[in-house]
C-alpha cells in the first residue's frame, strides 16, 4: 500500500511540475521573444537598462522557456530542465531587484511569485521528480 501511494504522489508531483513548466514556459516565450522583436528605442523608454542587455535578456528568456519544455518532450538530456529553471530564477531574481529600485515594491510582487515558481520547478526536476532520460538504444549483436 505504501508504495501504491508513493506511486500516486509521485504522479501528482510530476503533473503539478509539467503544469508550471508549460505555464512558465509560455510566459518566458512571450516575454522572450518580445523583447527579440521589439524596437530598441520601446525596450530602452520602458526600463532603465540599456537595449543590448535586454536583447540579451530575451535571447536567455527564450532559450530557458525552450529548456523547461523540449528535454522532457523528447527524452533528451533531461538534466536541462532544472538548470533552465534555475538560469530562470536568476534572471528573476534580477527582475524583482530592478523592479524595486525603479517602481516600488508592490509592482516586484508578480517577477516574485514567477522567481519562486521558477525556484520550485528547479528543485522538484532536480530532486523530487526528476524526468526520465531515453533509454539507450541496445547495439545490435555481432553474431
Amino acid at each position: 500500500m505504501a508504495t501504491r501511494d508513493r506511486i500516486r504522489q509521485r504522479r501528482a508531483g510530476s503533473a503539478w511540475l509539467w503544469t508550471a513548466q508549460a505555464l512558465l514556459a509560455a510566459l518566458f516565450l512571450f516575454a522572450g521573444v518580445m523583447k527579440l522583436i521589439l524596437p530598441v528605442q520601446v525596450l530602452t523608454a520602458q526600463s532603465p537598462l540599456s537595449g543590448s542587455f535586454l536583447r540579451f535578456i530575451g535571447v536567455c528568456e527564450t532559450l530557458g522557456a525552450l529548456g523547461l519544455i523540449l528535454p522532457g518532450l523528447l527524452h533528451i538530456r533531461t538534466g536541462l530542465t532544472p538548470l533552465a529553471a534555475t538560469g530562470l530564477t536568476i534572471i528573476m531574481i534580477g527582475a524583482v531587484s530592478v523592479t524595486v529600485a525603479t517602481m516600488g515594491i508592490a509592482p516586484a510582487v508578480f517577477p516574485l511569485v514567477v522567481g519562486l515558481l521558477t525556484t520550485i520547478v528547479a528543485y522538484g526536476r532536480w530532486r523530487r521528480v526528476p524526468l526520465a532520460s531515453a533509454r539507450p538504444m541496445a547495439l545490435p549483436s555481432a553474431a
